[in-house]
């Protein structure tokens, strides 16, 4: 589980890279689709930033720590920053497709990403915890 774990993290980390590059770049963007996918629009929008750090920087920054948690098999620790990430992507989700009417591919690649990163840590928790010995309390 750790190694699938870590390849994840590494997806995340390049997603969140090529947003972040479409955060800074000036010219046209290279996945500017049609009008329902454009990353450019959706990473140069104000919800791009969060309290003056991009979105984007917060995702590799995190990734990258879910990462270094895998390596060392701190799943549990894992599950608490994977639920408030899965809960954060999805609200950048709903702001994509009911503020901003546009999708960013980058974006949706991360939400994908984080989602069955949760999904692997709950399981991963669930099935450590069935193999624990019982402690007898008589």
């Amino acid at each position: 589980m750790r190694w699938v774990l870590i390849v994840l993290a590494v997806a995340g980390i390049v997603a969140s890279s090529l947003a972040l590059r479409e955060h800074y770049r000036t010219d046209a963007s290279p996945c500017s689709i049609n009008e329902r996918w454009d990353c450019g629009i959706v990473n140069h929008s104000p919800y791009a930033v969060f309290h003056g750090v991009p979105v984007a920087v917060i995702g590799i920054a995190g990734y990258l720590l879910l990462g270094v948690l895998a390596f060392g098999k701190a799943y549990p620790w894992m599950l608490p920053l994977v639920t408030v990430a899965l809960v954060f992507a999805i609200h950048l989700a709903d702001i994509e497709k009911f503020v901003l009417g546009v999708w960013c591919v980058y974006c949706v690649i991360s939400l994908g990403v984080i989602t069955l990163m949760t999904l692997l840590v709950i399981g991963q928790v669930i099935a450590d915890a069935m193999q624990r010995p019982r402690r007898s309390y008589s």
